[in-house]
């Protein structure tokens, strides 16, 4: 199987307009917010206003400052367009995008008004870094030093001493750059606390080198700066990611945390309506994570993302194996009927997902995991009571097929582990075997044409899961009967 690339999302000249116009929109907003702060910073004074314009420089560099802002959009789009244009494609994303730099702009600025080196400088890279990534953290951040650096430099009545005014260039950029590589990967809120403390040494530092002589005199000031800087920083995070993880839907290491609790309420529900299907996902999410992490693919999002697939056994339970002790419903209708149950369950788990506000990515698992295969066992029901052929499609999942290497994941660690449990033979060589042709199977049915799968990735999974499940399920050595004071153990 080739290397199947990542296909983007396709932009028609509506898509264009549209991002366009919320880029607009946010940039205007930009513009309204400059023209709030100079009003602060005139001490809520039209006539300190009218003075400060009616010098020709400021007039120019209050225009320069509207340009720049303008730049500044054009630098944003065409950096999300080239390096993630799936991303830009969302409108919320874009809102996402704005809100970070609006809201670090105005707490940095608010904070600023007392103490310049207070200033939670580091706050747009750690909310960025745990929204998207470490990579679009550094620009957000160089975006966001960017701004306070034209507001602190055009927008000050008073003019700013010379190494105020670029304070926010100097800390805000080398400090928040070792933010992101010192919280990045961490998945403890206590550790991203603690980071606060070592956030706070170089602003400590940088301060140091621009106030030496103030420092001399009253040093403990500028120390408690530097240290309310840096716990203010990841106070503010803990405080503010919540709440764009809500509105804007998206994955964190805390979220994939709190969805993955069995006390979160869909896998409460599941546990008690279909455990059976609760204790196979548990199984499937070891496999997954184990083959997340052999790819290189987040191991608890494959975590979270197999707790979930099958969310929407929920409704007919009974209808499923794994929860069934002795009756099989399946026998009193006919194999038409069985085969919409069995299939509903994808949709309607996404639905269910959905429903839930969980992140997107569990809903698209839910549906994609058994891609368009056939239901082979209903189909070979239906064949022996009919003398026509079949189209196998009527005896298929609707799709579509994995999109992205973690669906693929699911898929396979699904089905193996379900195969793996039927084995009356479960040696090393037989799992391999078994897992080999599950494979195989799904390759031979396209199921992933969609996703950027490689060979290599599906070899290494192979392996991963012949080698757990071979440890999962083996054979138990038999214990001999033990005769204790004439009881029988055995």
């Amino acid at each position: 199987m080739k290397k199947q690339s990542k296909k983007l999302l396709a932009w028609e000249i509506r898509d264009y307009v549209r991002t366009i116009s919320w880029f607009a929109l946010h940039t205007a907003i930009f513009v309204l917010s400059f023209v709030a702060i100079l009003y602060i910073n005139s001490g809520f004074s039209f006539s300190k206003i009218i003075d400060h314009v009616q010098n020709g420089s400021n007039v120019n560099n209050l225009i320069y400052l509207v340009i720049a802002m303008c730049l500044v959009s054009v630098g944003i789009y065409l950096y999300f367009y080239n390096e993630n244009r799936d991303f830009l494609f969302k409108t919320k994303n874009i809102n996402m995008i704005f809100l970070l730099l609006e809201i670090s702009v105005a707490i940095n600025y608010g904070v600023g008004k007392y103490m310049v080196y207070a200033r939670p400088f580091a706050i747009c890279a750690l909310l960025s870094l745990l929204l998207m990534d470490k990579r679009r953290a550094i620009f957000m951040n160089t975006v966001a030093c960017f701004l306070m650096f034209m507001i602190d430099a055009f927008l000050s009545i008073d003019v700013m001493e010379g190494h105020l005014l670029y304070s926010s260039l100097l800390i805000g950029f080398s400090t928040s750059i070792l933010a992101v590589y010192l919280v990045h990967g961490m998945s403890s809120r206590l550790k991203v606390f603690l980071m606060g403390f070592a956030i706070s040494v170089p602003i400590i530092i940088c301060t140091v080198c621009l106030e030496f002589s103030a420092i001399v005199a009253s040093p403990v000031i500028f120390i408690v700066a530097g240290f309310t800087s840096g716990m203010l920083s990841v106070v503010l995070l803990m405080a503010i990611l919540p709440v764009f993880e809500k509105i804007f839907n998206r994955v964190t290491t805390y979220r994939l945390s709190e969805i993955t609790d069995h006390k979160a309420p869909l896998l409460k529900q599941l546990r008690e309506v279909a455990p059976g299907t609760f204790n196979h996902s548990l199984v499937v999410s070891t496999l997954a994570e184990s083959c997340a992490t052999a790819i290189g693919e987040d191991p608890l999002l494959a975590r979270a993302c197999a707790y979930y697939h099958d969310i929407g056994k929920i409704e007919n339970p009974e209808y499923f194996t794994e929860n069934q002790s002795g009756y099989n419903p399946h026998g009193e209708i006919t194999p038409e009927l069985s085969v919409d149950i069995i299939r509903s369950h994808a949709t309607y788990g996404a639905k269910l997902i959905r429903k839930h506000r969980l992140p997107q990515i569990l809903s698209d698992v839910a549906l994609q995991h058994h891609g368009t295969l056939h239901i082979r066992y209903f189909y070979m029901q239906a064949s022996k009571f009919s003398e026509e052929a079949l189209d196998l499609k009527d005896f298929s999942y609707k799709g579509p097929r994995p999109r992205t290497k973690i669906a693929a994941i699911i898929m396979l660690a699904d089905a193996c582990e379900a195969k793996a449990r039927s084995l009356t033979d479960r040696s090393h060589e037989s799992v391999d075997l078994a897992v080999k042709e599950i494979i195989e199977e799904r390759m031979d049915f396209d199921q992933f044409y969609e996703c950027d799968i490689t060979m290599k990735d599906l070899d290494i999974i192979r392996k991963t899961l012949t080698n757990s499940l071979a440890g999962v399920h083996h054979d138990r050595v038999e214990y001999p009967k033990l005769k204790i004071g004439g009881n029988k153990y055995e």
